[in-house]
């Protein structure tokens, strides 16, 4: 029997790419890229950040939920 492997191409965060990227909550077309249709936050093995920058769009998501700029729910 033939296995076959599978290689995923490492993902690089974006943000430690591009230093002019800032992440704030009232970005919310940056912040959409990274909320699932159920507006479920996406995780880091999915979204390809680092660790650092996964806990900033994750604090930023939660701020604009509570001033009602992100749903708390999907549709």
């Amino acid at each position: 029997m033939d296995k076959k492997v599978y290689l995923r191409k490492k993902r690089y965060c974006k943000f430690c790419k591009d230093e002019k990227l800032i992440i704030d909550y009232k970005n919310i077309n940056l912040l959409g890229n990274y909320v699932m249709e159920n507006a479920k936050i996406l995780p880091r093995r999915i979204s390809g950040n680092c660790a650092r920058h996964q806990r900033q769009i994750t604090r930023a998501i939660k701020r604009a939920r509570q001033m009602a700029l992100l749903p708390y729910v999907g549709k």
